[in-house]
């Protein structure tokens, strides 16, 4: 009966008008292992004002484990680790709003995530905001307890970057040494930051010491700004560093086929740092450095890890406190919606632009 049951919902689709079956995938429904499937998406403008609905991401129903999923958000409203500006523990909630005006279909890519993967907003993670070593130990547990072991595949709202770390260590014991696409301004891979292991600069470099990372397959993209002396005792052997002046009014493009190539087949990790972008773009973040991507480069970027076995992503460092109009969380959550476009399995329609 299952069988015939399948059989009978894909003839009913096959028979169906192309414009029929456009109608069916608009209300979110779709195939999935021969069975007709309500995947979420998220509410146009005419299913709910723009300005109205609960301010999840996307405004995507919310779930309180990931059970079901292929892809969650979660946020970690972390900012303990900051050495500069504070405030991005509120980044996660300013996203989420600011993402209520991004639909389900990509009409520059044609990816149409919400169509063939299972998506919601799954909360936050509880965390000890007055110790940052309990902090990571919350994230890293909620990470190996309650995403990894649902094959859901985490994308992150931070929060400063000290919280790739303990993800990351949570997604090894599945993944094992991940690649990483890189995005920031600085490489976070200091030793210490005033006698401290873990801080929002040091999460790559503990990464390394553990085994986390796949140091031939990891990229840092859009470095610049200043340091206390000379010296590159902060590179890690293996990494590749590409500087944001070197493609000063340079598209990104044939570095990412490049970097695609380089990557293969292993899992890759993409954490990025909204201060990549230059400060004039994204002023709302905790160290602000000029000279940097613009949010074309940054799109091309992204867009440019389509076909990675991409298992995971974060945006970190947004701190609204320092953008009163909402605009670098405005471009975090359009990044972030980027971001799943590219994940595996996301279907794809053709596209054209006259």
């Amino acid at each position: 009966m299952a069988y015939s049951l399948r059989k009978f919902t894909k003839v009913v689709l096959d028979a169906c008008t192309n414009d029929s079956q456009k109608a069916l995938r608009s209300r979110g429904f779709g195939i999935s292992s021969g069975r007709l499937k309500t995947f979420n998406r998220p509410p146009s403008g005419n299913d709910m004002a723009r300005s109205g609905g609960i301010a999840s991401m996307f405004r995507l129903p919310v779930q309180s484990t990931t059970e079901g999923l292929d892809v969650c958000f979660l946020g970690i409203p972390l900012d303990i680790g900051s050495s500069n500006r504070s405030g991005s523990r509120l980044g996660p909630r300013q996203i989420r709003t600011e993402s209520c005006t991004i639909g389900s279909f990509n009409t520059v890519t044609g990816a149409s995530p919400f169509e063939s993967l299972q998506v919601a907003d799954a909360g936050d993670v509880h965390i000890n905001l007055y110790d940052l070593k309990k902090a990571c130990g919350d994230i890293r547990d909620y990470y190996k307890t309650k995403v990894v072991p649902y094959n859901c595949k985490p994308i992150t709202l931070g929060g400063d970057h000290t919280i790739s770390y303990p993800i990351l260590q949570a997604l090894k014991e599945k993944h094992g040494a991940m690649g990483m696409i890189h995005i920031d301004a600085h490489s976070d891979t200091m030793e210490h930051q005033m006698d401290m292991k873990i801080a929002h600069g040091t999460p790559f470099k503990r990464a390394v010491e553990e085994g986390l990372l796949d140091c031939k397959r990891v990229v840092t993209i859009g470095l610049r700004g200043h340091a206390a002396a000379a010296g590159d005792d902060w590179k890690i052997p293996g990494f590749r560093y590409v500087w944001a002046h070197q493609y000063w009014y340079k598209s990104m493009s044939p570095l990412m086929e490049e970097l695609r190539h380089h990557m293969g087949a292993g899992p890759v990790y993409i954490s990025l740092d909204i201060d990549a972008l230059d400060p004039s773009v994204a002023p709302g973040t905790g160290f602000p450095e000029v000279g940097g991507l613009s949010s074309m480069q940054l799109l091309e970027i992204i867009r440019g890890c389509k076909g990675l076995d991409i298992i995971g992503g974060d945006v970190v460092e947004v701190s609204p406190p320092y953008d009163i109009s909402g605009t670098t969380a405005m471009v975090a959550a359009n990044m972030a919606f980027e971001m799943l476009c590219v994940f595996p399995g996301v279907k794809y329609h053709p596209v054209s632009h006259w």
